[in-house]
């Protein structure tokens, strides 16, 4: 499939990282800031060290991967975690009312620093060090954090956290389907698509949808 390369090349950053001191360097990412529905999730990953184990090759951006090709490395990168100490998953979401309330945005950036916190309340200790994905990061961190620009494509822990993001974001939507299926939310999971547009003109927006974003097509006026 093409779109970014795999990650699977040495990591000059984190390497460097660790030969400052720092160690459990952990990675977060989001998903979900271009949808008009559901919530922003994030997720923070801390992998084991040293090399990349043969089960997370090819371990990238989330969107350079196919469905089918997340949900392994979901699972993958969930068994690697847990049968290693001091490494480990978080999650953390912002809801759309948050989203409304705050901006996709500062809704973002507070879903990393939440799943960055629930990976840390996983741990003795919190991470030493946090890589996220972009050009700004949270505050109120538990550790020192440095924003990197693609990171999902160049960093291990990155590329973890951006998939388990995605996999995590698209189940919940998955599910609302079910409670509401007339926006097609079980392919969408939430973007802006045609069978969305036209469920919102003819159902109106559900509690789910982000009523500070724009719910009508440009041509809809």
């Amino acid at each position: 499939m093409t779109g970014a390369p795999p990650t699977d090349a040495p990591e000059p950053l984190e390497a460097q990282l660790r030969a400052e001191g720092f160690e459990r360097i952990a990675g977060t990412d989001e998903a979900g800031r271009g949808c008009l529905a559901g919530p922003v999730v994030a997720a923070a990953v801390t992998l084991p060290p040293g090399p990349l184990p043969s089960a997370l090759a090819g371990l990238t951006d989330s969107k350079a991967l196919s469905r089918a090709r997340r949900e392994a490395l979901t699972e993958a990168i969930q068994e690697e975690t847990a049968r290693a100490d001091e490494v480990g998953v978080g999650t953390g979401r912002c809801s759309p009312a948050e989203i409304d309330e705050r901006n996709i945005l500062h809704a973002a950036l507070e879903a990393m620093r939440r799943a960055t916190k629930a990976l840390a309340d996983q741990l003795s200790r919190p991470p030493g060090f946090l890589l996220v994905d972009g050009d700004k990061k949270p505050t109120g961190l538990p550790c020192p954090a440095r924003a990197v620009v693609k990171g999902d494509r160049h960093v291990h822990s990155v590329a973890a956290a951006s998939i388990i993001a995605k996999t995590t974001r698209d189940a919940v939507m998955r599910r609302l389907h079910a409670e509401f299926p007339g926006y097609g939310w079980d392919t969408n999971v939430g973007y802006p698509t045609a069978a969305h547009y036209d469920g919102l003109a003819k159902r109106g927006p559900t509690p789910h949808h982000r009523r500070s974003f724009r719910l009508r097509r440009m041509a809809d006026g």
